[in-house]
């Protein structure tokens, strides 16, 4: 009998999971590839420390092929899925094209940044979803505060020295947390003007910071954040952005060089192209993250819908703390889906989040 054939698609929480725990439980009995564009796994939510200086790529990327042994790594995105032909279509780094077979799939692609129909964004805003992004905005905001040191002009300093982020969730409360601080440590290296300092500014149209969170934690994170003179702007976001900055919903017009984009994720649009029931984006599959119907398909991480059978009639949050646990659930369920153990179901426990706002504020 030839060997199983077990395809995975992306290597984030959801994924590494799967593939590690299956190079474990299949014990080389399986054929195990899993397609990612990249050859390391990235620790997601410490990359407002990557841009902050605080913490170097190495210590929030683990390579794959170091850490998954008999798993075969193709470097690539895929593009296309034939279900009933059971291949996936990729293309590689430096545009070559390839196809993968498979016996059993699993789809774990991850999301995209939400990017709206906003003028200017997308020529304008820096993106914040991996290490290039990260290491860029550390080093555009080093070199914003250099510049703005030596100018001679008072409003392209100010410019300069002012930093806009979108989105007031997880990644950007963190991102204009770090990045105050990383500023104000260059600024004692670069003194401004008299009277000059950096600016940040966090924008969300939601009515307070971090809205998922406790409203008390919201309300402490938020004054953090002013302590640290950031000025959060709730209710207000971007109507407009351009080179030399943006004008906001309320009609303002603010002089910046640097925009940060932290409004979300989307679903990665991959599962949208299979034709199969979907809800807001996601792919929707049954407690045991198999997608009904396709006996073959497994789906976990962002792009699953996967029923909470703790509140009935929701479905998980797209959080990497559930990501990491559909793998392991997931790759046992691939296990039994040949005839070795039990079928799982997904059940959670939450474990409640952190949120690291620098120094000693969490």
């Amino acid at each position: 009998m030839s060997r199983p054939r077990i395809v995975i698609v992306g290597a984030g929480f959801a994924g590494y999971r799967t593939a590690r725990t299956l190079s474990r439980l299949t014990r080389h009995q399986a054929d195990i590839t899993l397609l990612n564009p990249t050859d390391y796994f990235l620790y997601l939510p410490l990359l407002p420390q990557v841009a902050a200086g605080i913490l170097e790529p190495r210590r929030v990327s683990v390579s794959l092929s170091g850490t998954l042994p008999h798993v075969r790594l193709v470097l690539g995105e895929a593009d296309g899925i034939d279900l009933d032909g059971r291949t996936v279509h990729y293309t590689g780094p430096e545009g070559e094209e390839g196809t993968l077979s498979y016996d059993r799939l699993v789809l774990a692609a991850g999301s995209v940044n939400k990017l709206l129909p906003i003028p200017g964004v997308a020529e304008h805003a820096h993106g914040f979803r991996g290490l290039p992004e990260a290491l860029y905005l550390r080093d555009h905001v080093t070199r914003q505060v250099e510049l703005a040191a030596a100018a001679d002009d008072r409003a392209e300093c100010a410019a300069r020295c002012t930093f806009v982020v979108v989105g007031a969730g997880y990644t950007g409360t963190e991102v204009a947390a770090h990045g105050a601080m990383y500023t104000d440590a260059q600024v004692r290296k670069h003194p401004m003007r008299t009277g000059m300092r950096p600016r940040w500014m966090l924008l969300d149209v939601a009515p307070r910071v971090m809205p998922e969170m406790d409203e008390r934690l919201s309300r402490t994170a938020e004054r953090v954040l002013r302590q640290r003179g950031v000025d959060v702007r709730m209710g207000t976001s971007v109507k407009e952005a351009t080179h030399d900055g943006v004008v906001l919903t309320d009609g303002t017009t603010v002089d910046t060089r640097t925009l940060v984009w932290c409004v979300g994720v989307r679903p990665d649009p991959l599962v949208e192209s299979l034709g199969l029931p979907m809800e807001r984006g996601r792919l929707l599959v049954d407690p045991h993250l198999q997608v009904p119907g396709r006996p073959e398909l497994f789906a976990c991480g962002d792009v699953a819908a996967v029923p909470d059978l703790n509140q009935p009639g929701q479905y998980t949050p797209m959080t990497a703390q559930h990501a990491w646990r559909h793998g392991k659930v997931c790759a046992h369920n691939v296990v039994a889906s040949f005839g070795r153990g039990q079928r799982r179901a997904y059940r959670h426990r939450d474990m409640g989040f952190v949120v690291d706002l620098g120094g000693a504020k969490a």
